[in-house]
Formats: C-alpha cells, sequence, structure tokens
C-alpha cells in the first residue's frame, strides 16, 4: 500500500527529527553564552564560527544530494548525519578552549548531510497537493522537538544550575533514539529511474531556479545568526539567564506555525508565503535599527519565529519543484550550498560590522539585502497549483 507507507515515511521522519532538534535545541539557547562568556570567545570568532558552522550545513547536504542521486540511496546519509550529530555534542563537552570547539561543530554541521536525501524522500512521498503540509509537518516537529529542548535546557540551566558541560552530553541522547527509528521503521523506496547518473551541473536546471538560487543567496548574505539577535537582547539589559528563554520565544512560535504556513502553500502559492517570510525579517530589522525598546526587542524574537516558520518550509517546497526531478536531492543540495556558502560571510561581516561600525549596522544592510531579494523574487515563476479552499 504505497499510501500508507508514505504517510508512514513522513511521520516517521516527523518523529526523528523532533528527537533530533530537541538534543541540539537543549545547546543552542546557551550556545552563544558558552562561546563567549565560558571559552572567551570575542564577536568575530562567534560570527565565524557560527559562519562557518552554516557554510558546512550546505557543503555537506550538497556533498549528499549528489552521491545520494549517484548512488540511489538516501536513507545510509539520514541515520549518519544523525550519528555525527550526537557524537559533536559529547565534543562540545570535552572542549576548554574555542578552538577546540572548531572540529566539533565541522562535524555537527556535517550530520547536516542528512538534510537533502530526507527531503528527497519526502518531495517523493508527497504530491503537488499535500507537499508543502508535509515539509510543514518536518518543520513544526523540528520546532516543537526544539522548544522541548529549550525547555529542558532551561530547568538544567537555571533550576539546577547544570554546567554547559553536562547539558551538552544529555542532548546527545535522543539523536541516537532517531537513528533506531530511521533503521527500523523506514523503508528506502527503489529507484524506478535506471538511467546511467551523470553528474549534476547548472546547465541541468533552467533559468527560473537559478534566478531563485542568486535571490536566495542574497537574502542568505542578510540573515545572519540568531545569535547577533540574542546577544543584541542582552546588550540591552535582559539578564543573562533570561537569554535562553528569548531562544525558547521564536522557537515556540516557529513550531505553532511552521504546519500552517506549510498548508497555506498549498492553498496561496509559495512565492506569497516566501514574500510574507521575508516581510517578517525586515520589521524585525526595522525595529532593532530605530526602536530598541525592552517589548520591541522582546516582539522581534515573534517576528523571528513567524519567518522562521514561514521560510523554511516554502523554500524546500519551492526547490523540489521548479528542479529537474532526476536531480531531486542534487537540487536540494545544490540550493543549501548556495545559501551556505554565503552564511559563513554574512555573519563573519555582521560581527566585524558589529565590532567595528555598531550594532545596528548589521541590521541596516540586512534590511537593504531583504528588499533586493524580494524584488528578484517577483521573477521566480513557480508551478501553477489547483486552486483550494481556505
Amino acid at each position: 500500500m504505497p499510501d500508507q507507507e508514505d504517510k508512514r515515511t513522513v511521520r516517521t521522519f516527523a518523529a526523528a527529527s523532533f528527537l533530533n532538534d530537541f538534543g541540539s535545541d537543549m545547546i543552542y539557547p546557551i550556545w552563544p553564552l558558552f562561546l563567549t562568556i565560558a571559552l572567551g570567545a570575542n564577536m568575530e570568532i562567534l560570527g565565524f564560527i557560527d559562519g562557518l558552522g552554516d557554510a558546512l550545513v550546505s557543503l555537506s547536504q550538497a556533498a549528499s544530494g549528489y552521491a545520494s542521486d549517484r548512488l540511489r540511496r538516501r536513507k545510509v546519509f539520514v541515520w549518519t548525519g544523525y550519528l555525527f550529530g550526537s557524537a559533536s555534542r559529547v565534543g562540545y563537552a570535552l572542549s576548554t578552549a574555542w578552538q577546540q570547539v572548531i572540529p566539533f561543530r565541522i562535524l555537527d554541521r556535517a550530520g547536516k548531510m542528512r538534510g537533502a536525501p530526507r527531503d528527497a524522500m519526502i518531495a517523493d512521498a508527497s504530491t503537488d497537493e499535500n507537499r508543502g503540509k508535509h515539509f510543514g509537518l518536518l518543520r513544526a516537529m523540528d520546532n516543537l522537538g526544539a522548544v522541548c529542548g529549550i525547555l529542558l535546557c532551561l530547568l538544567l540551566f537555571t533550576y539546577f544550575s547544570a554546567s554547559y558541560q553536562s547539558i551538552f552530553l544529555i542532548a546527545a541522547l535522543p539523536s541516537l533514539i532517531a537513528i533506531l527509528l530511521v533503521l527500523l521503521v523506514i523503508r528506502e523506496r527503489r529507484a524506478s529511474d535506471r538511467r546511467v547518473f551523470k553528474g549534476f551541473s547548472l546547465k541541468d536546471i533552467d533559468k527560473n531556479f537559478r534566478l531563485f538560487l542568486l535571490l536566495s543567496a542574497l537574502f542568505a548574505l542578510a540573515s545572519f545568526s540568531y545569535s547577533f539577535l540574542l546577544i543584541f537582547a542582552k546588550r540591552a539589559g535582559f539578564p543573562i539567564l533570561t537569554v535562553p528563554i528569548l531562544y525558547l520565544i521564536f522557537t515556540v512560535f516557529a513550531a505553532l506555525f511552521s504546519y500552517p504556513f506549510g498548508r497555506l502553500t498549498d492553498k496561496i502559492g509559495r512565492k506569497n508565503v516566501l514574500f510574507l517570510s521575508y516581510g517578517f525579517w525586515a520589521l524585525l530589522c526595522l525595529i532593532f535599527i530605530f526602536l530598541q525598546t525592552y517589548w520591541a526587542i522582546l516582539f522581534t524574537f515573534v517576528l523571528y519565529g513567524l519567518h522562521r516558520a514561514a521560510i523554511e518550509p516554502v523554500q524546500r517546497t519551492l526547490v523540489s519543484e521548479i528542479a529537474p526531478v532526476q536531480y531531486r536531492a542534487s537540487s536540494l543540495g545544490a540550493f543549501q550550498l548556495v545559501v551556505g556558502v554565503c552564511a559563513l560571510p554574512a555573519s563573519l561581516a555582521a560581527g566585524i560590522l558589529w565590532d567595528t561600525v555598531g550594532p545596528v549596522t548589521p541590521f541596516i544592510v540586512s534590511l537593504v539585502l531583504t528588499a533586493a531579494s524580494a524584488l528578484l523574487l517577483l521573477g521566480v515563476k513557480e508551478r501553477r497549483l489547483q486552486p483550494q479552499p481556505l
């Protein structure tokens, strides 16, 4: 029963994503504090390490997407990615200087190799009518796992005064359970296309997809690491123990709205939801530039959650539809590569601008780049969907 198997595939990946993000997001709220306070890194180093991590995410997804299409295998990249993520958290617990964190950060981000093959499996298990919903469900479970991880982090960090190291070790456990789920439940579909894979290059994609890659790269240069939002809030007067709570706020909103935004893309079109996500980010930048009051900064974390909830399902959905089907995993990996390669200079430049010009400057530059990305999006053609009732 293909339909039932497709549903099981989507649900199992959603459960595995919940578990993995439960572990990974236990450490994200305290990550900038761990680097800057416990290990003595400055903002440029924080921007470099975060940007390096984001760039490696994309490199690993591009490589795994290409290899997945070439080998006609997906599943092995997924469970291996979870294994890398779990092992890296043990490495963080053993680090005593920021330089020691770098190899484990590389291992952590290399674990994102699971992304493109897994997304290709979800796209293959979906139709045009439910693909956005399925990617929305995946992101909702990602973010729900993140909420649970953050709550446990707050409990351990605030009420039990747990050390960074002990939190990292506990965070390694959920991904191990995710590995078992994938290995035991997911049945990989046999490739129906037996043609020889000749490699993937720009000539295999049309001008429409190239334009989307260009504007996505431009927006990636605009969207630096969330760590800058947390450090800005701390400088604005938020107590250090409330910083993980701010991370929790945007993750809760991302969890609550990822599935609705995913469904919305199936009803009103992919581009409309992507425009909406750019609008959330632009408003966030405007608040950091002009208001900077306590409640305004608090509201920016709501906006950031809505932005992440809107942009993540729609980007994956749009790429999987405008890319060649036979190169679906490669295209998803190439998209992540383009976005991630821009992530390193984005966060690094933001850190340099922060330290040399002022904390507001990165948001001004980001606002300009966001506007340019939105203008280019007007030229992208998406697949015409059958009208659905709201």
